[in-house]
C-alpha cells in the first residue's frame, strides 16, 4: 500500500516540476521565474525524500538538507542580483 502512495507522490511531484519548468519558460516577469526556481528546488527536495523513503536509507535525507541550504542561498543571491545589480557589495 505504501508503494502505491509513493508512486503517486512521485508522479505528483514530477508533474509539479514540469509545471514549474513551464512557468520558468513562459513567466511574464523575473519575479515569477525566481519563484518557480525556488519551487523547483522544493519539489526536488521532496522527490529526494520520497526516494529515501522508498529505498529505506537516511543518506537521501541528509543530501536533501544540503540541497535545501544551497537552494535558499541561490534564491537570495538571485533576488539581490535582480534588485541591486550585484551580489557582493
Amino acid at each position: 500500500m505504501i508503494t502505491y502512495a509513493l508512486f503517486f507522490a512521485f508522479g505528483c511531484f514530477g508533474l509539479a516540476l514540469l509545471l514549474n519548468l513551464w512557468r520558468i519558460v513562459t513567466g511574464p516577469d523575473s519575479a515569477d521565474r525566481i519563484l518557480a526556481l525556488d519551487t523547483m528546488v522544493i519539489n526536488a527536495i521532496a522527490l529526494m525524500v520520497l526516494y529515501g523513503i522508498w529505498r529505506g536509507t537516511a543518506v537521501y535525507f541528509e543530501a536533501s538538507m544540503l540541497i535545501a541550504m544551497v537552494g535558499f542561498v541561490s534564491t537570495v543571491a538571485y533576488c539581490r542580483f535582480v534588485l541591486r545589480g550585484d551580489i557582493i557589495e
